[in-house]
């Protein structure tokens, strides 16, 4: 059983490390397109071009079942990858429905931090058309982080004064959920911490994407009963290229162990 992960840069790493804890026997080939991040600040059409290629790769490689970890690519283009690719394509999309329902307890809001494309897409407002029945949920599209991940700045002045200017509108004080509407963000938990109230809550669409594809490859009989009997693999690629070099493996896993702490 071999799944693909896709990402646009190395945010996609955190929904690879929940899927190998839902389903360790998997073997994994992790796609991050580094030569084009960040996806958010290009035209849909771009993402969508970019997506299919590297979906296409991925499935040259022997791929049954695709993640987009990456919320820009779900928005753009998982209905038209669906339509081209006969194999299950699962998306990523922001945790608004949880955020939602923790807030009965609270009486705050709920803010939903993601790229530009995500925050003006159709997928994100039918979601929470369809969830935020109260109006209690607010976007901010924070699209300097993805190029603060990439260089692995997660927390440095810069990123703080980034995030109070961006949030300079809101009343933080307001807000018990803050949506990680792009995988990059896991990566600023403390940066957004720093700014936030002391019991905010930070939630991620990873859990249910790996959940949901369990359920998927059971469902379409990718998982078999022999597969339940080994241990998964992974490989690495950054854009077409694979990683193998000591100083990438290294780089990918400190970013794996950051996840665990």
């Amino acid at each position: 059983m071999k799944i693909g992960i896709f990402d646009s840069g190395i945010g996609g790493l955190s929904v690879l490390h929940q899927a190998m804890i839902t389903l360790p026997e998997a073997d994994y080939i992790f796609y991050a397109d580094v030569d084009n991040v960040p996806y958010g600040e290009k035209t849909r059409e771009e993402v969508r071009n970019l997506v299919d290629h590297a979906v296409g790769f991925l499935v040259g490689k022997g791929c049954q079942a695709i993640v987009l970890a990456c919320n820009t690519a779900t928005s753009a283009a998982i209905s038209y990858l669906r339509e081209k690719y006969k194999l299950p394509i699962i998306g990523i999309e922001p945790a608004v429905k949880p955020a939602v329902e923790h807030i009965h307890e609270s009486g705050r809001r709920v803010m939903v931090v993601s790229t530009p494309v995500t925050a003006k897409g159709e997928k994100l407002k039918r979601l929470i058309e369809k969830y935020d029945a109260m109006h209690v949920v607010d976007v901010v599209a924070l699209p300097r982080l993805v190029r603060f991940a990439q260089d692995d700045d997660f927390d440095s002045s810069d990123v703080i004064e980034y995030l109070k200017c961006q949030f300079a509108p809101y009343n933080l004080e307001n807000y018990s959920e803050l949506v990680l509407g792009c995988t990059h963000f896991n990566y600023f938990k403390d940066s957004f911490a720093k700014l936030f109230p002391d019991d905010l809550e930070m939630v991620d669409g990873n859990t249910g994407v790996s959940n949901n594809l369990k359920n998927t490859v059971i469902k379409n009989g990718i998982f078999t009963e022999a597969d339940s009997n080994k241990k998964g693999s992974v490989e690495y690629y950054y854009s077409d290229r694979k990683m193998e070099s000591q100083a990438e493996m290294e780089h990918i896993r400190s970013f794996m162990t950051a996840l665990k702490e």
